[in-house]
């Protein structure tokens, strides 16, 4: 995926206190490098419109860190601004010494010019921090800006494929390519899913021997399987893996019932399951922006994440019981189980996962939501998940918010949100807002 271009524009006039300036610039930069070891910085404090203009000339950044290193006017935010449609941090530095003499600095006043300005010229939300380069807070932001940025910019080179198409009663997972690449900058491809079934039942036991194993060290129980379902569902793996590696893919929503059930006699729950542990996020229902807010998760996470529909609260425990049919990353299983496999619980045919999923301190609860008029938003939760034991066949985690669970449940059934969610193992909200910011979507958080 290509790499972020960041860029620090420190901006300020002479006439201001020059020592003062110098420091909080050589300070700042060595933030920045720690946060972004690949950021452009200039060799100077850009003091005058034509150095702002020399240095910016041929910069094609990805995300800005504009920052008042003293006051300076709109002018100079301004020829930024209407240079560049990107991102931008602006940071104001605090005053570095308050005793009744000369003001130092000056950033603030700058900040509201460049502030009035970027409000004036742009509809996307502006970043904004406060603060020394010692300041938890102003460390917080620069990283959480930084991390959105870099999922800004993966994204424009995502692959996501959906295999076969939703079934009927299921259209919240469609999702159009141009959509997909002009609100995501992501890359929809699509293929129907006898042709990787198709692929499956020609290959041979011999085909799958490097498969065989991988499954068999991630998977418990896989050897009580029959040992036909076992074996094509090995081969369904390497038919999807091979496919993927070859196309280059990110992620993939597959559509898994009924027709791997009836057509192929396996279902491609296992699959999915050990493609999400290798990184490829996997949604089944052919649901797209499941897959994708899966991916987003797993950037942000550096974690496979998981995709289930909310089918339980405990209004006494405040939680909300997560569920599906018969997929999970192996990653997540409960240590006490591992990975367990068995059958679908309504069609008894396996291998499907098995089991409940660890447990964690913090997570994220993560939909991108499609509105009726085309448009989206995140909803984004915080929450614990708890060391609970697997709730129904299939997999399942419980999640502990801190709102009434039944007043969030209610509004969401009621603002039309889709009935799949992802589940994070990571406290990720403020990267998710920023990304949204980044993306001009809507946040909703209850």
């Amino acid at each position: 995926m290509k790499p972020l271009s960041c860029i620090y524009v420190p901006i300020g006039v002479p006439t201001f206190h020059m020592p003062s300036a110098q420091a909080e610039f050589e300070k700042s930069v060595a933030l920045l490098k720690h946060y972004e070891p690949n950021v452009i910085v200039p060799e100077n404090i850009l003091l005058s419109i034509p150095d702002l203009q020399a240095y910016l000339e041929n910069q094609q950044p990805d995300l800005i860190i504009l920052q008042n290193i003293t006051f300076a006017n709109s002018a100079y935010a301004t020829e930024v601004f209407k240079r560049f449609d990107v991102p931008i941090l602006l940071w104001t530095l605090s005053e570095p010494v308050i005793d009744g003499n000369r003001l130092r600095l000056n950033s603030l006043t700058g900040a509201f010019s460049a502030g009035f300005a970027y409000h004036a010229m742009h509809s996307r939300p502006l970043h904004y921090t406060i603060g020394s380069t010692d300041d938890d807070q102003v460390k917080t932001t620069l990283n959480t800006v930084i991390q959105a940025a870099k999922v800004k910019k993966a994204l424009e080179s995502v692959n996501l494929l959906m295999i076969g198409h939703t079934p009927q009663g299921f259209g919240f997972g469609r999702a159009l390519d141009l959509e997909m690449a002009s609100t995501f900058g992501v890359n929809l491809l699509a293929i129907e899913s006898r042709e990787l079934t198709q692929v499956a039942k020609a290959m041979s036991v011999d085909d799958i021997k490097e498969e065989s194993k991988l499954a068999h060290d991630h998977l418990v129980n896989l050897n009580k399987t029959p040992d036909k379902n076992r074996i094509d569902f090995i081969k369904l793996f390497k038919a999807y893996k091979d496919y993927i590696d070859t196309h280059n893919i990110h992620a993939i929503a597959s559509r898994c019932w009924p027709d791997f059930f009836t057509d192929y006699g396996t279902p491609v729950c296992g699959v999915l399951g050990l493609l999400n542990d290798a990184k490829i996020a996997a949604a089944c229902e052919a649901d797209a922006y499941g897959a994708l807010s899966m991916l987003i998760g797993q950037m942000l996470s550096n974690e496979a994440t998981y995709l289930g529909d909310p089918v339980s609260i405990d209004k006494t425990e405040n939680t909300i019981t997560f569920w599906h049919c018969g997929t999970s990353a192996c990653t997540l299983a409960h240590p006490k189980t591992g990975a367990t496999v068995g059958v679908h619980p309504n069609r008894q045919i396996g291998p499907t996962m098995e089991f409940g999923l660890k447990a964690h301190s913090t997570g994220t609860i993560f939909r991108i939501g499609r509105k009726p008029d085309g448009s989206f938003r995140f909803f984004i939760q915080s929450c614990e998940i708890l060391d609970k034991p697997q709730q129904f066949f299939g997999t399942s985690v419980v999640t502990r918010i801190a709102q009434p669970v039944e007043t969030l449940i209610s509004t969401l059934v009621k603002e039309g949100f889709e009935p799949h969610y992802v589940v994070v193992y990571d406290a990720i909200e403020k990267q998710l807002i920023a990304l949204a910011e980044m993306l001009n979507l809507e946040v909703c958080k209850y």
